[in-house]
């Protein structure tokens, strides 16, 4: 087997393995919250630009839930953590 063949397998593995550790955050639909509040937030928490926000807030409110934010468990925890406290529904997946 090849040097460049050995490194391209490698690199699947890893892949891989950092998808299998990734997590993400679930935003879930309420009646509570405002558009704007829950696009400010999503701007503020996780760092959305405002079209990005504005449209997880639509994919929310239609289909009861989005994936807001992808990562390590450890960077997205205390992302979930601010968006519940400003009382949005999120929990980590």
């Amino acid at each position: 087997m090849s040097m460049q063949r050995k490194g391209e397998e490698r690199s699947l593995v890893d892949t891989l393995l950092i998808d299998v550790k990734a997590k993400e955050i679930i935003l879930h639909n309420d009646d509570v919250n405002t558009f704007e509040h829950v696009i400010v937030s999503l701007m503020d928490i996780c760092d959305h630009d405002p079209i990005q926000a504005e449209q997880c807030a639509w994919l929310v409110h239609y289909t009861g839930k989005c994936s807001v934010k992808r990562g390590a468990f450890e960077v997205l925890r205390p992302m979930c953590d601010a968006l519940c406290e400003r009382g949005l529904s999120a929990d980590i997946q």
